[in-house]
């Protein structure tokens, strides 16, 4: 397993901040991914009410508008081949997966059955483009952020496992950090996972002079400008 300079406890703590919060720390630690590197449509969120997730990416790709055209015993060891990819990993993990069909989500790969098989094999949640189903019969806390809802599977199948992937604007790797609630997702570079709690820390000292002078009676765009110059001289 590859080591990475943060711990199963590092990626815990960051599901206490929802992804919008995570993208502002990520201005100030890595102020070059301040314009990509995470979704950009509107995704279906299976369940607002579920913390964010925080993992390893497992990649792969699917198709479900057409038969894949291989044999069943194909098809059924590239499915195995992708539950064998997923569970090797030393750290939690989040599936990242990729819809290649023209249309995405003409069949759905989530359901009760597999939202079930990947919470045991160790991951917290999907990212996808496509299709998810079956929403009152999920397994319990894992999260789907997706394109589509759908009811049917079609003919949704495996392509591949491990490349990297295109989700809604977002590039995702093998083994990036992702981080996804119900706004959408976003990649977390592996150098700048332990600064993210000091950056929301800055970031909230920066915004609370505004936000305080908002709630004032004396509240005037002249006193906002003072206040906006305060925080920009916090660090």
């Amino acid at each position: 397993m590859a080591e990475h300079p943060f711990t199963a406890e590092d990626l815990e703590a960051l599901r206490q901040w929802d992804t919008p919060t995570i993208c502002n720390a990520l201005e100030f630690v890595a102020p070059s991914r301040r314009g990509h590197g995470f979704t950009v449509r509107p995704m279906v969120c299976a369940d607002p009410k579920l913390p964010p997730i925080c993992g390893l990416a497992r990649t792969g790709t699917i198709r479900a508008a057409q038969p894949s055209g291989r044999p069943k015993d194909q098809d059924r060891a590239i499915r195995i081949g992708w539950y064998e990819y997923v569970e090797r990993a030393s750290l939690p993990t989040v599936v990242v997966l990729q819809d290649l069909d023209d249309t995405p989500g003409v069949g759905a790969f989530w359901g009760e059955v597999h939202t079930a098989v990947h919470k045991a094999l160790g991951a917290q949640g999907c990212v996808t483009n496509g299709s998810i189903r079956d929403l009152d019969m999920l397994a319990p806390g894992f999260q789907l952020v997706a394109g589509v809802v759908n009811p049917s599977h079609a003919y949704v199948h495996m392509v591949a496992c491990g490349q990297e992937v295109t989700i809604h604007g977002m590039h995702v790797a093998h083994e990036d950090v992702i981080h996804a609630d119900r706004h959408g997702a976003v990649v977390i570079p592996h150098d700048v996972v332990r600064l993210i709690p000091a950056a929301i820390e800055l970031g909230a000292r920066k915004e609370k002079v505004i936000l305080d002078l908002c709630k004032s009676p004396d509240f005037s765009a002249a006193k906002l400008a003072e206040a906006i110059a305060r925080a920009d001289d916090i660090h």
